[in-house]
């Protein structure tokens, strides 16, 4: 930590359906280019109290013209599980959460155009026979 940064949440909301709390979090970090996530985690976690900083995600993070403040968005989920619920899986691999499978892209590509030379009923098995084949 070369210098202090301050943050400030606002826009605080909790949200029931999806068992969380979201927020847009402002940084102030005059002095340095920004803060690591990893950093920030640990004085959102201590602001907010909360037990485990795995089942928080912060993302989006954009730093304003000139420098000195970044604003993004966090997501502290009541669990884990929560989280892998409702995370989208690119945060998820992200966090360390998911194992992202490796493909190349020429794979992709080719079950992809593989796929579009079936029509009708046969389309799905084509699909599901190409994806087989990318394993």
């Amino acid at each position: 930590m070369a210098t202090p940064c301050t943050i400030r949440t606002r826009k605080f909301m909790s949200n029931r359906l999806l068992n969380r709390r979201q927020m847009v979090v402002d940084v102030l970090h005059p002095g340095r280019a920004n803060v690591p996530k990893e950093e920030l985690k640990e004085l959102v976690c201590s602001m907010h109290k909360v037990d485990d900083p795995t089942a928080m995600v912060l993302f989006g993070f954009r730093t304003a013209f000139g420098g000195g403040k970044s604003t993004g968005f966090c997501l502290i989920y009541d669990s884990v599980e929560d989280a892998k619920k409702t995370e989208p899986k690119y945060r998820l691999a992200r966090m360390g959460l998911l194992e992202k499978a490796h493909t190349s892209r020429k794979q992709i590509k080719e079950g992809k155009n593989r796929g579009k030379k079936t029509r009708g009923t046969g389309r799905r098995i084509a699909r599901h026979k190409a994806a087989k084949a990318a394993k």
